[in-house]
C-alpha cells in the first residue's frame, strides 16, 4: 500500500512542471490512516516546495500524519524556509523518501534534520520510479 501513496506522489509532482524549473518538481502527499488527505508539488521559482503546500492544503492537526516525499525535503535556506525543518516542527511523525538529493547542500542533511527531531524516516520506496522521472532535473537549481 505504500507504493501507492508514493506512486501518487510521483503523479502529482508531474504537476509542477515546466514552471518550478530550475527546481526540480518534487510531489508530496500526507497520509492519514491509509487515506491520502492532502497533495502538493513544487510551485514556480521562489514559490512553496511541495512539502510546504501539502501542509498548507491540509486542514487540522498534523500530528500522526505520514508525509510521502518523492525528493529528500531541502535543509537549507534558499529562496524558501527548509523543508526539513518545517516538517520537523508540525508534529509529523514519519516521512517515506524515495530518494536522496544528490544536491550538495543538502545530500542527506535533510534526513538528519529529520531524524534528530525523532521523526521516522524511511529512504528508497519507489526509488526506481521517481530516479528514472525525477534525476533529469537534478543539479540544474
Amino acid at each position: 500500500m505504500e507504493d501507492m501513496f508514493m506512486l501518487r506522489a510521483l503523479e502529482v509532482s508531474k504537476k509542477a512542471l515546466p514552471l518550478c524549473k530550475p527546481n526540480p518538481p518534487v510531489g508530496c502527499v500526507l497520509v492519514r490512516g491509509g487515506r491520502i488527505v492532502s497533495e502538493g508539488y513544487t510551485q514556480p521559482i521562489g514559490g512553496n516546495h511541495a512539502e510546504v503546500e501539502a501542509i498548507k492544503a491540509f486542514k487540522g492537526a498534523l500530528e500522526g500524519l505520514t508525509a510521502y516525499v518523492t525528493l529528500e525535503p531541502c535543509s537549507f535556506v534558499g529562496r524558501t524556509p527548509a523543508c526539513a525543518v518545517l516538517l520537523a516542527d508540525t508534529g509529523i511523525k514519519k516521512v517515506v523518501v524515495a530518494m536522496l538529493d544528490p544536491d550538495p547542500r543538502n545530500n542527506g542533511t535533510g534526513i538528519q534534520i529529520l531524524r534528530d527531531s525523532g521523526i521516522d524516516v524511511h529512504i528508497g520506496l519507489c526509488q526506481e520510479e521517481v530516479s528514472q522521472f525525477l534525476t533529469p532535473y537534478l543539479g540544474k537549481s
